[in-house]
């Protein structure tokens, strides 16, 4: 009876936090029309456009560390309500500055929203690797994650509709930058009211409290020291080696999206405008969806590391063949890559995670500090870009999936397949 109550209770908690996973996804794919539109304004060079990317992910740098203190303070409830406020914040200011047609201003804008987001992950992601058994946390977190990869499919086509399609019959009138820049502001007042209802909605419910990540003392510390020997979360080999994981997987992922809008313009590709070519990238995205659901069961089933490993594999041949064969085979190929991305940012996340006891929270926050690899990588694929062309851009995630493909045939062992005492006293969730 107390086993059925309190997956009752899990099961509750898991869907309030799906709704989380599934609003930043919106807001991430966001970005990726963002890019094309702030671009046309401004009259950017791909290397100003993605400025953009590194604004937003560069929050998680600077955010996402002492969020896991933050968080480890006062609770992962509250952190979720702090994030999803912020975040409201962010989506506000994109108001003022559409009204200022301000590049700077947008960019300050995307900064702040992304720090909530930052306090968002860094809090539910472990939140949901704990609400279950530990062995079965990679297939819960790639369930909630394909949820966030329906908000990403959605984004693309939402911004396609309601800020490429109203930007584009201003863009031959008098005064065209800011008719085209005041495309934004409706769709984000839309989401800013979105996150604050959420965050009033999660204030209100009773989720089950973390016990021992949620206020480790100095004695829980002290105790774990003396049975796995590390005084610090940076000890742990895997944990580090998985935060490389998600730099590259996050830099790839986000890097391929921000500039597929783009290559699928381009007259040798597929010659689509904007609109379209928006259309299509949330096939990307909606490939991933799918992935995420198909993972979360293979994975009950079959090693999850063994998957990413493969998956990886797979992705680094599909971005060598669309660099090779170029047109729509290009176009496709890399659209192909979203389907194989799927389980990696949750299975690379749960793997790392794995046996860090009351270093769980501070370990979440040096993850979600990698997640500024969404900054770096598009940077570096936009320098080739103007440098190389476009379509050879495409080569830096490919180096990204080939590190992915070493960690999850090599990097994440040193925790996996051992059953210490300190990972059989992983956090546990219990009742509020």
């Amino acid at each position: 009876m107390h086993t059925t109550a309190k997956s009752h209770q899990y099961g509750k908690a898991l869907t309030v936090l799906t709704s989380l996973f599934f609003m930043w996804g919106l807001i991430t794919s966001l970005n990726d029309i963002l890019i094309p539109h702030l671009k046309a304004i401004f009259s950017l060079t791909y290397l100003q456009a993605a400025l953009i990317q590194f604004c937003f992910f560069t929050a998680y740098f600077v955010v996402s560390f002492p969020a896991g203190f933050i968080i480890r303070k006062i609770g992962y409830k509250r952190g979720i309500v702090l994030g999803l406020v912020t975040a409201g914040l962010g989506c506000l200011l994109f108001y003022p500055a559409a009204g200022a047609q301000s590049y700077p201003f947008f960019l300050s804008a995307l900064f702040i929203l992304a720090g909530g987001i930052t306090i968002l992950q860094v809090a539910a992601n472990p939140y949901v690797t704990v609400l279950g058994r530990p062995e079965t946390a990679s297939s819960r977190l790639n369930l909630t994650q394909a949820f966030n990869s329906l908000g990403a499919t959605l984004g693309p086509l939402l911004g396609a509709v309601t800020i490429l399609a109203v930007a584009a019959p201003a863009a031959g009138a008098q005064g065209s930058a800011a008719a085209q820049a005041a495309a934004v502001q409706t769709p984000y007042l839309v989401l800013a009211g979105l996150l604050f209802l959420l965050a009033l909605i999660i204030g209100l419910v009773r989720l089950p409290v973390i016990k021992e990540v949620e206020g480790a003392d100095e004695a829980t510390r002290a105790k774990e020291e003396r049975v796995h020997g590390k005084k610090s979360v940076w000890e742990f080999r895997h944990l580090v080696l998985g935060a490389v994981g998600i730099f590259a997987y996050v830099g790839a992922e986000v890097g391929i999206g921000s500039f597929l809008v783009s290559l699928m313009g381009q007259p040798q590709i597929a010659g689509l405008s904007p609109e379209s070519a928006g259309k299509y990238l949330s096939i990307y995205w909606g490939a991933a969806m799918v992935g995420r659901f198909i993972g979360s069961a293979l994975m009950t089933k079959i090693n999850p590391a063994r998957i990413l490993t493969v998956n990886a594999l797979i992705n680094a041949v599909l971005i060598g063949a669309a660099i090779v064969a170029g047109g729509k085979t290009a176009m496709w190929s890399l659209i192909a890559v979203g389907l194989f991305n799927s389980i990696m940012f949750p299975t690379i996340f749960s793997l790392s995670l794995k046996g860090l006891g009351s270093y769980t929270s501070e370990g979440s926050g040096i993850l979600c500090m990698a997640i500024v690899g969404g900054a770096i990588v598009p940077v570096l694929q936009a320098a080739l870009a103007d440098h190389m062309g476009i379509l050879v851009s495409f080569a830096v995630p490919l180096v990204c999936y080939l590190y992915i493909v070493h960690f999850g045939a090599r990097g994440h062992r040193e925790m996996v397949g051992k059953s210490s005492p300190a990972e059989r006293r992983a956090p546990v969730a219990q009742g509020a």
